[in-house]
Order: structure tokens, then sequence, then C-alpha cells
């Protein structure tokens, strides 16, 4: 057995909310789990020998958690999705994916929770996989594969359908109580590790086509204020169905839900997270409170999407911290680019959010957005028993705006990837 330790001098405490002092982890190497967290009493010699790891200087968290990546996408402002989807080839998307993983994890992400594919099919649990086994480096991955929807509700769509679409189909669609059932049980049977479900999206997107989604056609002249709004594609016992099914799997169940009446039927169905919710106001949030339901608010991709209302998104943030809504930080990376998912937190922190309350969502928070013990292991916190995810930063965040960004060591499970800022043995088996 391969045991070493790591020091530190001011380490976050994620379960306290606390930055504290003073700190070694004893990490069992071949398992890549803490076996003891220790609070020295004496000074330790300036010079520590490998194997053991010295990070005094700096400031240590564990592994952040991004809880809504796409690891399929890259920035909306390099190509529409669509286009991404129509025109770039599944080899060309699947070495993308390989690069964002490993940016992600050279940022301090050692867990990513992949919410769809993008028309990709069941790759991103391949990828994941490829991950696990060694062949690549990247955070750890809890994928959704394919989306479940209703019919004509969520897939790109285009003007020219004669023959089929001319986009790759993204989601699985389907409709009634025992077709969902049906749904989740062939995402369950493909590998998925959540189940995510539209409650709302553009149903009636082809009214008026916006130029997003169809890049190479004017939009529309003449549009009303809201042209395309966000509509319920499920009757609640669909939605219901959905999440019940997915319960019998152990699976949990994430819903994109930004409308506030689909918001509220998402929660009243059970689900873990709620992703967006930007609409949600104080009946859907205190609706989340009261269900337990977590909050991924993708403030990220809001920024740069809602310019004109992002003010009214960041009170909607404020309240449900307010409220005491479970938050965990994920920024719809990938519709931004990868590595730079710590935009996210902050966000949280210029909202008002606490350096603390902010690096807790962004760590136990994204765990529990995982879904907890259903993950098979624990990561976001240190404690005997928890995966060795552990990064540095050179800077302390609540001191310093741009610290989450200043990321110069990673460790995930027990192996280091990145330390002095280089990468380390990317590719060794």
């Amino acid at each position: 057995m391969t045991v070493f330790t790591v020091h530190t001098d001011l380490l976050f405490d994620s379960k306290k909310k606390e930055f504290v002092k003073d700190i070694s982890i004893i990490i069992d190497g071949d398992t890549g789990l803490i076996t003891e967290v220790v609070e020295r009493k004496n000074a330790l010699p300036d010079s520590i020998h490998s194997p053991d790891v010295d990070l005094r200087g700096k400031v240590v968290c564990p592994g952040f958690v991004d809880a809504h990546t796409h690891i399929f996408l890259h920035a909306y402002d390099e190509a529409p999705s669509v286009v991404q989807k129509r025109d770039e080839s599944f080899v060309e998307r699947i070495v993308r994916a390989v690069n964002h993983c490993r940016l992600g994890l050279m940022a301090g992400y050692t867990t990513y929770r992949d919410l769809g594919s993008e028309s990709m099919k069941e790759a991103d649990a391949n990828i994941r996989d490829a991950i696990n086994r060694g062949l690549t480096p990247g955070p750890r991955l809890f994928v959704a594969t394919r989306v479940i929807a209703s019919t004509a509700a969520y897939e790109p769509r285009t003007e020219n359908h004669l023959g089929g679409t001319c986009v790759p189909a993204g989601c699985d669609s389907a409709d009634g109580a025992d077709e969902l059932r049906k749904a989740v049980r062939r995402r369950i049977g493909h590998g998925a590790d959540v189940i995510k479900f539209y409650a709302d999206y553009y149903r009636r997107v082809m009214r008026f086509p916006p130029k997003q989604q169809h890049p190479y056609i004017p939009s529309m002249r003449f549009q009303p204020v809201d042209p395309n709004p966000d509509l319920v594609v499920f009757q609640d016992e669909e939605m219901d169905a959905i999440v019940s099914e997915a319960n019998l799997a152990k699976a949990p169940t994430v819903a994109h839900a930004d409308s506030k009446e689909g918001i509220l039927a998402a929660a009243r169905a059970g689900v873990l997270s709620i992703e967006h919710a930007s609409r949600a106001g104080e009946e859907g949030l205190r609706l989340m409170k009261d269900k337990g339901v977590i909050f991924v608010p993708t403030m990220a991709i809001f920024e740069l999407i809602l310019q004109e209302r992002f003010g009214k998104v960041v009170e909607n943030l404020q309240l449900a911290h307010k409220l005491g809504v479970r938050l965990a930080c994920g920024g719809d990376t990938g519709t931004f680019p990868h590595g730079e998912n710590a935009r996210e937190m902050e966000i949280f922190i210029e909202a008002g959010i606490s350096v603390e309350d902010t690096l807790e969502a962004g760590t136990v928070g994204g765990w529990e957005a995982c879904g907890g013990d259903l993950c098979g292991r624990r990561f976001g916190w240190f404690e005997e028993g928890c995966a060795a995810d552990i990064i540095a930063l050179d800077t302390d965040p609540r001191e310093d705006p741009k610290a989450l960004r200043k990321v110069s060591f990673v460790m995930k499970d027990g192996r280091i990837w990145k330390q002095d800022n280089e990468p380390v043995d990317l590719f060794s088996p």
C-alpha cells in the first residue's frame, strides 16, 4: 500500500464552511481515498520529501465540482450549437470533448456532471469510461447520455425538414407515462448516471425562428416581445413517471426548467435538481426549498445571453440564497469555454454570496447534485473515506477576486495531475 501525506497551512473545510490552519491529509495512493485528516500541533520541517506533498503557502480546497456541463459543446461565440451538431464530425467532437475534459481538470474541476450529450448519443458515457480507465485525463464524469423530452419539444429544427432532420437527433423523445418509463429504462440501459428531462422549452420555435436556430437565415421581422417563451412540455403525470422510474434504478433526476410553470411542476414531481430556473420567483424558490430541490442557476451562461435581464437573474439567485434553497455551482460550461468554469463561482461571490458559501456550493453541493451517496464515492470535502480530490490556489479567494482561476495543483483520486502550474504525466497509465 502506498501511503503519503499532503501538508497544508491554510485549507478550506467545506463541511464547516471555514478556512482552517495546519492540516495534514493522509492518503492511500492505491485506493485514492483519504485515510486520515490531522490537525498538526507541532511545526513541520522546512523541507518535505517525496512522496509527501508540501502545499504550505497555498490555499487548499477540495476539488471543484461543475454541476452543469456539456463536454461536446464549445463556446457559442465560436459556433451556435446547431452548427456544431450539423457541421462538425463525430470524430472532431470526440477530440474536442477530450480536450475539454483536460482543460476542466487543469482548472481544478475534479468532477463534472455532464447534462446531455448534445446529439452525440451515448458517447459521453464512453468518454466517462475512458477517463475512468486512465486512457485520458479529465474530471470524474456523471453523465445523462441523451436528455428526455416530449415529441418535437427539444430537437433542433430547421425549415427544411423534407426527408427528415438535417441535424442529428439529440434527445430521447417520448410521450405518455408508459413511453417515458421506457425512455428512462433506455437511458439507464445505455449507461446514464443521471436522468435529465426537459420540463419546458421553446416548443413553438418555428413560429418565429431565431437567428441562433437558423444561422444562415435572417431572423423574422416584426417579432413579438417574447416570440419563443418556454412552455411546459409534459403533463404532471408524465413527469411523475420519469422520476419514479429513475428512482427504481437509483438514479437521480434532473430537470431543465426556466418558466415558473415548469419549475413548479418539476419540483412537485420530486426531481433532485432544477437547472436554470431564472424565473422561479419566490413561489418557485419556496417550493424548491420545501421539496429539497437543488438549484443549479447556470449564471455564467445567463450572463452571456441575457444581458438585458441579467440583473433580474442575479436577484433570483440572491433570493434563493436568502430563502435557504440548496445551491450547487454549474455554469452550463461548454456554452462558454471549458477551463473558465470558475466564472460561475465568481458570479455567486459578486452577487453577495460569501466565499465560504460559494465554495461549499461548488464542492459539497456539487456532490449532492451528482446524487450524493448514489455516486458510489464521496468527494467534495476532506474526511476519512472521501476521494483524495485536492486542489491548491495561489491566492486567497477572500482577498483576490480572480483566485479561483489561479489553480497551481490538482490531485484527483490521490493522483497528481498538475503541480507548480505544470501538467504531470497526463497520459501515463
